[in-house]
């Protein structure tokens, strides 16, 4: 049974990675090379109307340890029948896909708009060679004794009230 529950953790993993991999990626872009292969896996399953192997094997460990299985599938089983959405209506069907793809759509667009703005950014001027390119983006730091700009006060005088 330990086996079954496991696979039940792994599917749910997948299934959140799915809903929240593409905004996910607007912070860690390589999770994309894990999102998209899981997302498009899950949608070519779902338009087919396939049995998805992870439910298959999870019903098929718990037969092995004497447990019943369920029916509905994964997300019926564990999400829309204990809330009492009955996972064949056409409401519920509505709702999955409303959840599966608004997420993704929104996260896509944000990322397609980043690499559109990114592709159409200025490009900064090359540091002369002799020159690190930080280097040339900063200014010298000030004499020992002198005020930092950054502070605006020379050091020991009175702080500045805020």
């Amino acid at each position: 049974m330990l086996l079954a529950g496991v696979v039940a953790v792994v599917h749910a993993a997948a299934v959140l990675v799915m809903l929240t991999g593409s905004l996910l990626a607007l912070r860690w872009p390589r999770l994309l090379w894990l999102h998209v292969p899981v997302a498009l896996v899950i949608l070519g399953l779902y338009l087919t109307g396939s049995d998805c192997p992870l439910t298959a094997w999870e019903l098929a460990l718990r037969r092995s340890a004497g447990e019943p299985g369920y029916t509905g599938g994964f997300i019926g089983h564990y999400v829309t029948e204990p809330l009492g959405f009955p996972i064949h209506a056409a409401a519920t069907q509505a709702g999955i896909s409303v959840v599966a793809f608004l997420p993704n759509v929104v996260g896509y667009g944000l990322l397609l708009r980043r690499g559109v703005r990114a592709r159409n950014a200025p490009r900064r001027a090359a540091a002369p060679p002799d020159q690190p390119a930080a280097a040339s983006r900063r200014s010298p730091p000030p004499p020992a004794g002198q005020p930092s700009p950054a502070r605006g006060r020379p050091p020991g005088g009175p702080a500045s009230p805020r």
